[in-house]
């Protein structure tokens, strides 16, 4: 199951403090408000955007033209304005371009416990920046199980039952050049409609474990260029015991075993590759991978030998 994601004000400001040089102006008391990934699905507003009271963004900012407006109403209006504005309990709300805050916004900021910040950057700055960092946090999660490996550039989760030789299999693709990204608990991460990005657990980084030879730090072994930080997910290579295989039909030895599995709203290609004494599973999974980059391009082998096997069988069989 997806895992719920959320954010505090007090977790956003401490992550963002030194890039959008925030200060707290008011409201500290309200560094505990939270904002959870559910709240954002669904909604009109979005996460971060410039003062709006009639469908109000989760991080309100306040640039040249907010302040400008709200002085320009009479004092009952502004007041009333003011605490509807807190009365939607956004998670916070940033003053740009280092302008002075407005007494009563300070003290409606103070009294609604709503964090109140100060930036000497630009609006634009602070939205852009704040929307994709809240995008990406709240963004929805998986961990799965398996070895999520970089092979030519290409994102390739291994998965497989315990046993199946999916870490032997990591180690010999990272000996051949190619780059260990989580072993055993990677997270994924759907930062876009069509993007899964996956990355290692703090507590796994660099760390291969292998029976019979224990737990690696493939950093330390291999040098830095053995490991990567994070991969969008592309492939996936499920490796099945030879218990589990079955004699395949004529169609499926020509396109192999592939499928999709089902990661958060993704569809990702699945190629199955049993494993059997005498196969090299590194060659194998490069190939696969190879293979998928073709088709990716529009490149089908199999497609184009059917293809010719149908010219040829329309063409006939010419007499000796």
């Amino acid at each position: 199951m997806p895992s719920l994601a959320r954010i505090s004000a007090g977790q956003l400001f401490e992550q963002q403090r030194e890039r959008l040089e925030l200060r707290w102006v008011a409201g500290q008391a309200g560094h505990d408000r939270m904002l959870e990934a559910v709240e954002t699905v669904a909604r009109r507003p979005s996460l971060a955007g410039y003062l709006n009271a009639i469908y109000p963004n989760k991080v309100q900012i306040l640039g040249t033209e907010e302040l400008a407006w709200l002085d320009s109403l009479d004092s009952r209006h502004r007041w009333e304005t003011i605490e509807k504005i807190m009365q939607f309990r956004p998670l916070a709300l940033v003053i740009s371009k280092g302008q002075d805050c407005p007494a009563d916004l300070i003290e409606a900021a103070e009294e609604s416990l709503t964090p109140l910040w100060g930036s000497p950057l630009r609006g634009h700055e602070l939205l852009n920046h704040l929307q994709y960092h809240l995008a990406r946090t709240l963004a929805p999660r998986l961990t799965l199980h398996g070895v999520f490996m970089e092979i030519y550039s290409i994102g390739v989760l291994i998965t497989g039952d315990a046993g199946a030789g999916k870490s032997e299999l990591a180690l010999e693709l990272i000996s051949r050049g190619h780059r260990l990204v989580a072993d055993d608990a990677p997270e994924f991460t759907q930062i876009a409609p069509d993007v899964l990005d996956g990355t290692c657990p703090e507590l796994l980084k660099d760390l291969l474990e292998v029976r019979g030879l224990g737990v690696l730090n493939i950093r330390q072994m291999f040098g830095d260029t053995a490991v990567k930080g994070n991969k969008y997910l592309r492939l996936i290579i499920h490796l099945t015991r030879p218990s589990d295989t079955r004699t395949p039909s004529g169609l499926e030895r020509l396109i192999g075993d592939n499928s999709a599995r089902r990661v958060l709203d993704l569809d990702v290609p699945m190629t199955s590759l049993p494993v059997m004494p005498g196969r090299n599973l590194a060659v194998l999974a490069e190939a696969a991978t190879r293979l998928h980059s073709l088709r990716m391009k529009g490149m089908d082998p199999a497609a184009a030998f059917i293809a010719r096997h149908s010219n040829f069988l329309e063409r006939g069989i010419p007499e000796p």
